[in-house]
Protein backbone atom coordinates (compact mmCIF):
# COMPACT_ATOMS: atom_id res chain seq x y z
CA UNK A 1 0.00 0.00 0.00
CA UNK A 2 1.37 3.39 -0.98
CA UNK A 3 2.08 5.84 1.80
CA UNK A 4 -0.17 8.87 1.92
CA UNK A 5 0.55 12.43 2.95
CA UNK A 6 -2.06 14.66 4.51
CA UNK A 7 -1.64 18.39 4.14
CA UNK A 8 -3.61 20.63 6.46
CA UNK A 9 -3.63 24.39 6.70
CA UNK A 10 -4.92 27.05 9.01
CA UNK A 11 -6.48 30.24 7.67
CA UNK A 12 -6.71 33.22 9.98
CA UNK A 13 -9.26 35.88 9.06
CA UNK A 14 -10.99 38.79 10.66
CA UNK A 15 -14.39 38.27 12.19
CA UNK A 16 -17.84 38.75 10.75
CA UNK A 17 -18.26 41.02 7.73
CA UNK A 18 -14.50 41.77 7.79
CA UNK A 19 -13.59 38.15 6.92
CA UNK A 20 -13.36 38.62 3.10
CA UNK A 21 -10.84 41.44 3.59
CA UNK A 22 -7.52 39.74 2.87
CA UNK A 23 -5.04 38.90 0.09
CA UNK A 24 -3.88 35.47 1.21
CA UNK A 25 -0.13 35.41 1.79
CA UNK A 26 0.14 39.04 0.62
CA UNK A 27 -1.80 40.10 3.72
CA UNK A 28 1.49 39.76 5.58
CA UNK A 29 2.65 42.82 3.65
CA UNK A 30 -0.65 44.68 3.39
CA UNK A 31 -1.86 43.86 6.89
CA UNK A 32 -5.07 44.84 8.65
CA UNK A 33 -3.43 47.41 10.92
CA UNK A 34 -1.82 49.21 7.97
CA UNK A 35 -5.05 49.36 5.96
CA UNK A 36 -7.02 50.59 8.98
CA UNK A 37 -4.41 53.28 9.68
CA UNK A 38 -4.54 54.48 6.07
CA UNK A 39 -8.34 54.58 6.14
CA UNK A 40 -8.28 56.60 9.33
CA UNK A 41 -5.63 58.99 7.97
CA UNK A 42 -7.63 59.61 4.79
CA UNK A 43 -10.94 59.80 6.69
CA UNK A 44 -12.35 56.94 4.63
CA UNK A 45 -13.52 54.74 7.53
CA UNK A 46 -17.20 53.93 7.47
CA UNK A 47 -19.40 55.73 10.01
CA UNK A 48 -21.18 52.48 10.74
CA UNK A 49 -20.22 48.93 9.88
CA UNK A 50 -21.99 47.85 6.70
CA UNK A 51 -21.93 44.53 4.88
CA UNK A 52 -19.01 45.94 2.85
CA UNK A 53 -16.69 47.73 5.33
CA UNK A 54 -14.03 50.07 3.93
CA UNK A 55 -11.21 47.66 4.83
CA UNK A 56 -12.83 44.87 2.84
CA UNK A 57 -13.30 47.19 -0.15
CA UNK A 58 -9.59 48.11 -0.08
CA UNK A 59 -8.59 44.45 -0.33
CA UNK A 60 -11.22 43.92 -3.01
CA UNK A 61 -9.75 46.75 -5.14
CA UNK A 62 -6.25 45.31 -4.71
CA UNK A 63 -7.53 41.90 -5.76
CA UNK A 64 -9.04 43.44 -8.91
CA UNK A 65 -5.52 44.45 -9.93
CA UNK A 66 -4.29 40.87 -9.42
CA UNK A 67 -7.17 39.32 -11.37
CA UNK A 68 -7.61 41.84 -14.15
CA UNK A 69 -9.55 39.47 -16.42
CA UNK A 70 -12.19 38.58 -13.81
CA UNK A 71 -15.54 40.19 -13.13
CA UNK A 72 -16.45 41.74 -9.79
CA UNK A 73 -18.29 38.62 -8.66
CA UNK A 74 -15.44 36.34 -9.76
CA UNK A 75 -12.89 38.39 -7.81
CA UNK A 76 -15.12 38.33 -4.75
CA UNK A 77 -15.29 34.57 -5.16
CA UNK A 78 -11.49 34.37 -5.07
CA UNK A 79 -11.40 36.40 -1.84
CA UNK A 80 -13.85 34.04 -0.16
CA UNK A 81 -12.80 30.70 -1.74
CA UNK A 82 -10.85 29.59 1.33
CA UNK A 83 -13.46 30.69 3.85
CA UNK A 84 -15.83 27.77 3.51
CA UNK A 85 -18.11 27.36 6.49
CA UNK A 86 -18.17 31.03 7.49
CA UNK A 87 -21.39 33.03 7.21
CA UNK A 88 -20.37 35.39 4.39
CA UNK A 89 -22.28 37.92 2.35
CA UNK A 90 -22.44 37.51 -1.41
CA UNK A 91 -22.79 41.06 -2.76
CA UNK A 92 -23.94 41.79 -6.27
CA UNK A 93 -21.80 43.85 -8.64
CA UNK A 94 -24.30 46.68 -8.21
CA UNK A 95 -23.26 46.84 -4.55
CA UNK A 96 -19.52 46.46 -5.11
CA UNK A 97 -19.34 49.29 -7.64
CA UNK A 98 -20.83 51.98 -5.33
CA UNK A 99 -18.63 50.70 -2.51
CA UNK A 100 -15.56 51.45 -4.64
CA UNK A 101 -16.79 54.93 -5.40
CA UNK A 102 -17.40 55.60 -1.71
CA UNK A 103 -13.85 54.49 -0.93
CA UNK A 104 -12.31 56.77 -3.55
CA UNK A 105 -8.71 56.92 -4.71
CA UNK A 106 -7.04 58.67 -1.78
CA UNK A 107 -6.70 55.60 0.52
CA UNK A 108 -5.11 53.63 -2.32
CA UNK A 109 -2.71 56.47 -3.09
CA UNK A 110 -1.57 56.69 0.53
CA UNK A 111 -1.33 52.90 0.79
CA UNK A 112 0.85 52.77 -2.33
CA UNK A 113 3.16 55.55 -1.13
CA UNK A 114 3.49 53.83 2.24
CA UNK A 115 4.50 50.49 0.74
CA UNK A 116 6.42 51.62 -2.35
CA UNK A 117 10.15 52.03 -2.10
CA UNK A 118 13.54 50.39 -2.48
CA UNK A 119 13.75 46.93 -0.93
CA UNK A 120 17.17 45.47 -1.75
CA UNK A 121 19.70 44.71 0.95
CA UNK A 122 23.38 45.49 0.37
CA UNK A 123 24.03 41.90 -0.65
CA UNK A 124 21.32 41.82 -3.35
CA UNK A 125 22.70 41.22 -6.87
CA UNK A 126 22.02 43.67 -9.70
CA UNK A 127 21.15 46.59 -7.41
CA UNK A 128 24.35 48.09 -6.03
CA UNK A 129 27.17 49.59 -8.10
CA UNK A 130 30.20 51.21 -6.46
CA UNK A 131 28.20 51.69 -3.28
CA UNK A 132 25.25 53.31 -5.07
CA UNK A 133 21.72 51.92 -5.46
CA UNK A 134 20.90 51.78 -9.18
CA UNK A 135 17.41 52.94 -10.10
CA UNK A 136 15.77 53.70 -13.45
CA UNK A 137 13.26 56.23 -14.72
CA UNK A 138 11.09 55.23 -17.65
CA UNK A 139 7.62 55.78 -19.06
CA UNK A 140 5.04 53.86 -21.02
CA UNK A 141 1.57 54.33 -22.49
CA UNK A 142 -1.54 52.41 -21.49
CA UNK A 143 -4.71 52.21 -23.56
CA UNK A 144 -7.98 53.23 -21.90
CA UNK A 145 -11.59 52.42 -22.89
CA UNK A 146 -13.02 54.69 -25.57
CA UNK A 147 -15.73 56.37 -23.49
CA UNK A 148 -16.79 59.99 -23.26
CA UNK A 149 -15.85 60.61 -19.60
CA UNK A 150 -12.39 59.14 -20.26
CA UNK A 151 -11.61 61.00 -23.50
CA UNK A 152 -12.40 64.29 -21.78
CA UNK A 153 -9.38 63.81 -19.52
CA UNK A 154 -7.23 61.47 -21.63
CA UNK A 155 -7.43 62.54 -25.28
CA UNK A 156 -6.68 60.30 -28.23
CA UNK A 157 -3.89 60.97 -30.65
CA UNK A 158 -4.99 63.12 -33.56
CA UNK A 159 -3.87 63.76 -37.10
CA UNK A 160 -4.56 66.63 -39.44
CA UNK A 161 -8.18 65.57 -39.97
CA UNK A 162 -9.35 63.22 -37.22
CA UNK A 163 -8.54 61.46 -33.97
CA UNK A 164 -7.54 57.82 -33.99
CA UNK A 165 -6.84 54.90 -31.66
CA UNK A 166 -7.73 54.65 -27.99
CA UNK A 167 -7.36 57.26 -25.25
CA UNK A 168 -3.87 56.94 -23.83
CA UNK A 169 -2.51 57.33 -20.32
CA UNK A 170 1.14 58.10 -19.66
CA UNK A 171 2.70 56.18 -16.77
CA UNK A 172 6.18 57.07 -15.45
CA UNK A 173 7.88 55.10 -12.69
CA UNK A 174 11.08 55.09 -10.70
CA UNK A 175 12.17 51.45 -10.39
CA UNK A 176 14.90 49.77 -8.37
CA UNK A 177 16.99 47.66 -10.75
CA UNK A 178 17.56 44.03 -9.83
CA UNK A 179 14.37 43.76 -7.78
CA UNK A 180 12.13 45.82 -10.12
CA UNK A 181 10.50 47.27 -6.99
CA UNK A 182 8.54 50.42 -7.82
CA UNK A 183 9.79 53.33 -5.73
CA UNK A 184 7.38 55.95 -7.08
CA UNK A 185 4.92 56.44 -9.93
CA UNK A 186 2.96 59.20 -11.59
CA UNK A 187 0.44 59.19 -14.43
CA UNK A 188 -1.78 61.44 -16.49
CA UNK A 189 -2.60 62.32 -20.11
CA UNK A 190 -0.21 60.86 -22.67
CA UNK A 191 0.12 64.20 -24.43
CA UNK A 192 2.11 65.70 -21.53
CA UNK A 193 5.18 63.55 -22.23
CA UNK A 194 7.35 61.67 -19.76
CA UNK A 195 9.54 64.41 -18.32
CA UNK A 196 6.87 66.40 -16.41
CA UNK A 197 5.79 63.22 -14.59
CA UNK A 198 9.40 62.27 -13.79
CA UNK A 199 10.01 65.71 -12.27
CA UNK A 200 7.13 65.10 -9.85
CA UNK A 201 8.96 62.05 -8.50
CA UNK A 202 12.27 63.74 -7.71
CA UNK A 203 11.31 64.06 -4.04
CA UNK A 204 11.58 60.27 -3.76
CA UNK A 205 15.26 60.33 -4.70
CA UNK A 206 17.96 59.58 -2.12
CA UNK A 207 21.59 60.66 -2.03
CA UNK A 208 22.91 57.08 -2.44
CA UNK A 209 21.10 56.49 -5.75
CA UNK A 210 22.48 56.28 -9.28
CA UNK A 211 19.76 57.09 -11.81
CA UNK A 212 19.69 55.36 -15.21
CA UNK A 213 17.44 56.81 -17.90
CA UNK A 214 16.95 56.76 -21.65
CA UNK A 215 17.10 59.63 -24.12
CA UNK A 216 14.35 62.11 -23.40
CA UNK A 217 15.36 62.40 -19.75
CA UNK A 218 18.51 64.40 -20.53
CA UNK A 219 16.96 67.86 -20.12
CA UNK A 220 19.25 70.00 -18.00
CA UNK A 221 16.44 71.04 -15.67
CA UNK A 222 15.74 67.40 -14.85
CA UNK A 223 19.43 66.53 -14.47
CA UNK A 224 19.94 69.49 -12.15
CA UNK A 225 16.93 68.30 -10.15
CA UNK A 226 18.56 64.89 -9.69
CA UNK A 227 21.87 66.51 -8.79
CA UNK A 228 20.16 68.70 -6.17
CA UNK A 229 19.00 65.59 -4.29
CA UNK A 230 22.58 64.38 -3.93
CA UNK A 231 21.99 61.45 -6.31
CA UNK A 232 24.09 60.68 -9.39
CA UNK A 233 22.90 60.00 -12.95
CA UNK A 234 23.84 58.07 -16.08
CA UNK A 235 21.53 59.11 -18.91
CA UNK A 236 21.56 58.51 -22.63
CA UNK A 237 21.76 61.78 -24.52
CA UNK A 238 19.31 62.67 -27.26
CA UNK A 239 20.69 62.65 -30.80
CA UNK A 240 20.18 66.41 -31.17
CA UNK A 241 22.61 67.31 -28.37
CA UNK A 242 26.09 68.21 -29.60
CA UNK A 243 28.24 68.84 -26.51
CA UNK A 244 31.51 70.76 -26.76
CA UNK A 245 34.62 69.05 -25.44
CA UNK A 246 35.91 71.01 -22.43
CA UNK A 247 38.48 68.53 -21.12
CA UNK A 248 39.47 65.20 -22.68
CA UNK A 249 39.90 62.40 -20.08
CA UNK A 250 42.34 59.42 -20.21
CA UNK A 251 39.65 56.78 -20.89
CA UNK A 252 38.34 58.59 -23.98
CA UNK A 253 35.41 60.31 -22.27
CA UNK A 254 35.34 64.08 -21.85
CA UNK A 255 33.92 66.81 -19.65
CA UNK A 256 31.48 69.40 -20.91
CA UNK A 257 29.06 71.92 -19.49
CA UNK A 258 25.32 71.88 -20.09
CA UNK A 259 23.59 75.24 -20.08
CA UNK A 260 20.04 76.05 -19.07
CA UNK A 261 18.18 79.04 -20.54
CA UNK A 262 19.17 82.36 -18.98
CA UNK A 263 17.18 83.44 -15.92
CA UNK A 264 17.43 86.88 -14.38
CA UNK A 265 19.26 86.63 -11.08
CA UNK A 266 20.28 83.00 -11.76
CA UNK A 267 22.34 83.23 -14.94
CA UNK A 268 22.57 80.25 -17.30
CA UNK A 269 22.58 77.47 -14.69
CA UNK A 270 25.64 75.59 -15.93
CA UNK A 271 26.11 71.91 -15.04
CA UNK A 272 29.42 70.09 -15.54
CA UNK A 273 28.96 66.51 -16.78
CA UNK A 274 31.03 63.75 -18.30
CA UNK A 275 30.22 62.44 -21.78
CA UNK A 276 30.94 58.85 -22.84
CA UNK A 277 30.63 57.95 -26.51
CA UNK A 278 30.29 54.29 -27.45
CA UNK A 279 29.47 52.34 -30.59
CA UNK A 280 26.76 49.73 -30.09
CA UNK A 281 26.66 46.75 -32.46
CA UNK A 282 23.51 44.62 -32.66
CA UNK A 283 23.30 41.41 -34.71
CA UNK A 284 19.76 40.25 -35.49
CA UNK A 285 18.59 36.66 -35.93
CA UNK A 286 18.48 37.04 -39.74
CA UNK A 287 22.13 38.09 -39.80
CA UNK A 288 21.46 41.80 -40.13
CA UNK A 289 24.02 43.91 -38.29
CA UNK A 290 23.14 47.36 -36.94
CA UNK A 291 25.75 49.75 -35.57
CA UNK A 292 25.04 53.11 -33.99
CA UNK A 293 26.72 55.57 -31.69
CA UNK A 294 25.36 56.15 -28.20
CA UNK A 295 26.30 59.15 -26.10
CA UNK A 296 25.92 58.79 -22.33
CA UNK A 297 25.91 61.74 -19.91
CA UNK A 298 26.88 61.21 -16.29
CA UNK A 299 27.56 63.21 -13.16
CA UNK A 300 30.33 60.71 -12.25
CA UNK A 301 33.24 62.76 -13.55
CA UNK A 302 36.24 60.80 -12.19
CA UNK A 303 37.41 58.19 -14.77
CA UNK A 304 39.68 56.52 -12.21
CA UNK A 305 36.79 55.75 -9.86
CA UNK A 306 34.19 55.10 -12.56
CA UNK A 307 35.79 53.93 -15.85
CA UNK A 308 33.86 54.57 -19.05
CA UNK A 309 33.76 50.89 -20.06
CA UNK A 310 32.13 49.90 -16.74
CA UNK A 311 29.54 52.66 -17.07
CA UNK A 312 28.62 51.55 -20.60
CA UNK A 313 28.19 47.99 -19.30
CA UNK A 314 26.10 49.22 -16.38
CA UNK A 315 23.73 51.23 -18.56
CA UNK A 316 21.92 48.15 -19.88
CA UNK A 317 20.44 47.69 -16.38
CA UNK A 318 18.05 50.46 -17.37
CA UNK A 319 16.05 47.76 -19.14
CA UNK A 320 14.83 46.57 -15.74
CA UNK A 321 12.23 49.33 -16.02
CA UNK A 322 11.16 48.03 -19.43
CA UNK A 323 10.72 44.46 -18.14
CA UNK A 324 8.73 45.84 -15.22
CA UNK A 325 6.28 47.40 -17.68
CA UNK A 326 6.20 44.14 -19.65
CA UNK A 327 5.06 42.38 -16.47
CA UNK A 328 2.24 44.89 -15.97
CA UNK A 329 1.05 44.86 -19.58
CA UNK A 330 1.53 41.19 -20.49
CA UNK A 331 0.87 39.51 -17.13
CA UNK A 332 -1.53 41.66 -15.11
CA UNK A 333 -3.36 43.32 -18.02
CA UNK A 334 -2.82 40.42 -20.48
CA UNK A 335 -2.50 42.95 -23.29
CA UNK A 336 -5.93 44.50 -22.62
CA UNK A 337 -6.72 48.13 -21.89
CA UNK A 338 -7.11 49.49 -18.39
CA UNK A 339 -10.63 49.59 -16.93
CA UNK A 340 -10.98 53.07 -15.46
CA UNK A 341 -13.59 54.92 -13.47
CA UNK A 342 -14.75 58.36 -14.48
CA UNK A 343 -11.55 60.44 -14.53
CA UNK A 344 -12.44 62.90 -11.70
CA UNK A 345 -11.88 60.14 -9.13
CA UNK A 346 -8.35 59.42 -10.34
CA UNK A 347 -5.30 60.68 -8.54
CA UNK A 348 -2.42 61.84 -10.71
CA UNK A 349 0.28 60.23 -8.63
CA UNK A 350 1.06 56.73 -7.39
CA UNK A 351 -1.21 54.78 -9.76
CA UNK A 352 -4.09 54.76 -7.27
CA UNK A 353 -7.02 54.83 -9.63
CA UNK A 354 -10.38 53.59 -8.47
CA UNK A 355 -12.00 51.94 -11.51
CA UNK A 356 -15.54 50.65 -11.44
CA UNK A 357 -16.51 49.61 -14.94
CA UNK A 358 -16.34 45.81 -14.68
CA UNK A 359 -19.55 43.79 -14.78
Amino acid sequence: MLEKSVITRTIETARGVFAPGHLGELTQIVDFALVDAVLEETRALQRRVRLLPARVVVYFVLALALFEDCSYRAVWGKLTAGLVGLPLVSPHASSLSPARRRLGAEPLRVLFETLAGAVAARSAPGVWWCGMRTVAFDGTGLQLPDRAPVTGRFPKRSGAVREFGYPLMRLVTLVETGTRAIIAAAFGPESDGELPYAIRLLDRMEANMLVLADAGFDAIGFLRGIHATGAQFLVRSSATRRPLVQDRLPDGSYLTRLSAPYRTGHGYGLLTVRVIEAWITVKLADGTVRREQWRLITSLTDPALHPARRLVTLYHERWQAETCYASVKATLLDGASCAPDTPPTWTRRSGASSPSTRP
